[in-house]
């Protein structure tokens, strides 16, 4: 058994959430360190599994601002790539909506549900904590199953972002 941790806004990750962060999703790729740290995590909400020394698992999720349409850069740092926006922000009724996002799994951790459970608590958090009605994500390709598999939808055509690689953008409409 393992215990999922869940941090509400305002707040400041550790240290070994961030490690998790790097090692999993931005190191693999060549990028430098502090590109995984984004400049709202302060606001977002953010679930993770750890060990007794390591943090094994980790995701986040925010409240996307009402009037926009989601598009973002990918990672901090000056050459980062502008993500695509998500057309389901059109209807407002899709509001309020919060994108998911810095999902990873350490490859020693993985194939054990803790990505399901991480995604699962920040499903639940975004709903209860900002009334999130739908979730959004731009899901590597690799990952797209593992998304697929929690109930999300693909809602576009594939694209790239530059320096990591093919993604499709996902939808999830929430219980409310």
């Amino acid at each position: 058994m393992h215990e999922i941790n869940v941090l509400i806004p305002p707040n400041d990750p550790s240290v070994s959430y961030y490690d998790c962060r790097y090692a999993v999703l931005r190191e693999p790729i060549g990028f430098a360190r502090g590109s995984e740290i984004l400049d709202d995590d302060h606001q977002a909400i953010h679930a993770w599994i750890a060990n007794d020394t390591t943090t094994l698992s980790v995701g986040r999720a925010h409240l996307i601002p009402e009037g926009s349409d989601g598009a973002s850069a990918d990672h901090a740092g000056p050459d980062a790539t502008r993500c695509p926006p998500f057309t389901s922000l059109s209807d407002s009724k899709n509001r309020p909506a919060v994108q998911i996002r810095q999902m990873g799994t350490r490859p020693e951790a993985r194939r054990r549900g803790y990505a399901a459970d991480v995604l699962r608590a920040l499903e639940l958090a975004a709903n209860q904590h900002f009334g999130a009605k739908i979730g959004l994500l731009q899901a590597r390709e690799a990952a797209i199953p593992f998304y697929l598999s929690q109930g999300w939808s693909i809602v576009d055509e594939p694209y790239t972002i530059s320096g990591i690689g093919p993604h499709r953008s996902m939808i999830k409409f929430f219980q409310t």
